[in-house]
């Protein structure tokens, strides 16, 4: 889990530098990081010693500098990078190990986005650092005008889990949209027209639009077709065209940035 491949749909590899996290509103009540880590735990992981306690990993800050094969990095996919007890001098450094490998694509998720709002313009950017933050409904729609105003070259919204509907997303200077369903215990259902809703707003704006899953507890279950076909819309990794892919054939789409 700190550096490895994932089956995570829209990654290959995760880099977790930090583990653990606080519940911060309704998208994370029944978090997958949270149960993992008390699996992990349970199976003897010094990892994840404090369970899902916030824990600095000081030693792995440096490990994508290790890999040289290009890879598309989730970072923190057990944590959250921007959490207020991880020191902004520990979140620079990663920022600075990011832009340091320019090989990869770093895709970095929060839900903390004032507080990403607050220290981007003090944290070093570059093209392969995605920033994205996550929104369940409505309530939590003010994260996007937070990414909004970061420096950030590619930015990108996560509707997963998709708790309710989102009809007036404010799509600009937004390059990426992931849509999916929660899963496992407890999981809570997604409408198909709050997904569909979502998908016409991008292609009104040209934003890659990715569905995930519909999930629900056997996520193996329910897939990721939506109407007879998937989705894998991703920017590209240079963060000025997006790579879309229908069927078997691939189109570039140009990222709208208004």
């Amino acid at each position: 889990m700190m550096a490895g491949s994932s089956s995570i749909e829209w990654t290959e590899a995760t880099w977790n530098p930090v583990t653990g996290c606080t519940k911060l509103s309704q998208g994370c009540k029944h978090c997958y990081a949270e149960r993992m880590a008390r699996r992990l735990k349970a199976m003897g992981s010094d990892r994840y010693r404090n369970e899902f306690a916030v824990t600095l990993h000081d030693d792995l800050i440096d490990a994508p500098r290790r890999w040289r094969q290009p890879r598309v990095i989730f970072v923190n996919s057990m944590s959250d990078l921007f959490h207020k007890d991880i020191p902004f001098e520990f979140i620079r450094m990663v920022f600075e190990t990011m832009v340091a490998c320019p090989q990869h694509t770093f895709q970095v998720l929060t839900k903390r986005s004032e507080r990403l709002r607050e220290i981007g313009g003090e944290l070093p950017w570059a093209a392969n650092i995605w920033m994205g933050v996550s929104v369940e409904d409505e309530r939590v729609r003010s994260r996007i005008h937070d990414l909004q105003a970061t420096p950030a070259h590619v930015r990108f919204l996560s509707c997963e889990p998709l708790i309710g509907p989102l009809p007036h997303l404010p799509l600009k200077g937004i390059h990426w949209v992931i849509v999916g369903g929660e899963s496992g215990p407890g999981a809570r259902p997604m409408q198909y027209v709050w997904v569909d809703s979502i998908r016409r707003q991008c292609a009104r704006r040209q934003v890659p639009f990715f569905f995930k899953q519909w999930g629900g507890v056997r996520k193996d279950r329910t897939g990721r077709l939506l109407d007879e076909r998937t989705y894998d819309e991703m920017p590209a990794a240079a963060g000025h065209r997006a790579t879309v892919r229908q069927g078997t054939s691939v189109l570039e789409l140009p990222i709208v940035s208004m």
